[in-house]
């Protein structure tokens, strides 16, 4: 049951640490645990910063897929 919830959450989640450990070639579980641990002590401060680098990643894919449409003819 357990392994189900993270491999949704691996799957299904925004993708913010994964593009972060890729960016800065560090390990993504270790991103993970600083959200985590840095979300209790900042009382919810990088939750907000997780919630914003989602948004900003989800409207970075949007927009390089419509300009491949665009430029497809």
């Amino acid at each position: 049951m357990i392994q189900r919830i993270l491999t949704y959450f691996e799957k299904y989640s925004f993708g913010v640490c994964a593009y972060l450990g890729e960016r800065f070639s560090v390990s993504i579980s270790k991103i993970r645990l600083f959200f985590i641990y840095s979300s209790f002590l900042a009382v919810g401060f990088p939750l907000v910063f997780y919630f914003l680098a989602a948004f900003v990643l989800d409207i970075r894919t949007y927009i390089k897929r419509i300009r491949t449409r665009t430029w497809d003819f």
